[in-house]
């Protein structure tokens, strides 16, 4: 989806904020049909800053495709369809745009959600780490780190995580990893 709310320092998206294609709910349902898929994760930008993603939202759930919805986390999910799987990114200070977190998220949270940070580097990795603790994020969702590509290393960050014996996944950027488009 296009458009953010935020201004992250290392944003790897910055083309959803002006070059898109604007569709209707029908016309995306219709290329999402043309994929033999079951499963469809709404990213952006920020999805749940439009009002209709959660029209597309409810028709996704209605014709029973498993729904992930990657957000940052400023706008409640509260709303959103118990089908749904919200992977919400809490920012870090490297992102800049750290404090604008809607922290009543956290009691919306179910085992099979997901939390994310994106590493930059040692002081987001320290802060990530307390914010685990201060709120139990390993008890409420899977947790999940990544790095800012090219700036923190997956090995770098996997070798913290295993020093420190987080209940965390590393995740990476596959797409980036293998330089596709």
């Amino acid at each position: 989806m296009a458009g953010c709310n935020l201004d992250c320092a290392y944003c790897d998206t910055q083309y959803a904020k002006e070059n898109y294609t604007e569709l209707s709910i029908d016309e995306i349902l219709a290329q999402i049909k043309k994929y033999n898929c079951s499963l469809v994760q709404i990213t952006g930008g920020e999805p749940l800053i439009q009002t209709e993603s959660f029209k597309l939202i409810k028709k996704l759930c209605k014709k029973n495709y498993t729904v992930l919805v990657e957000t940052n986390g400023t706008i409640s999910i509260k709303n959103l369809s118990k089908k749904v799987i919200p992977i919400i990114d809490i920012k870090c200070p490297s992102s800049k745009e750290h404090t604008k977190f809607n922290f009543d998220n956290i009691k919306y949270l179910k085992k099979h959600h997901e939390i994310k940070f994106v590493i930059s580097d040692l002081n987001d990795y320290i802060w990530a780490k307390n914010m685990l603790e201060k709120y139990k994020l390993y008890n409420k969702a899977l947790v999940l780190f990544s790095t800012v590509y090219g700036k923190i290393s997956p090995k770098e960050l996997g070798e913290l995580i295993l020093r420190d014996n987080l209940k965390v996944k590393l995740q990476l950027q596959l797409h980036k990893l293998l330089e596709l488009k």
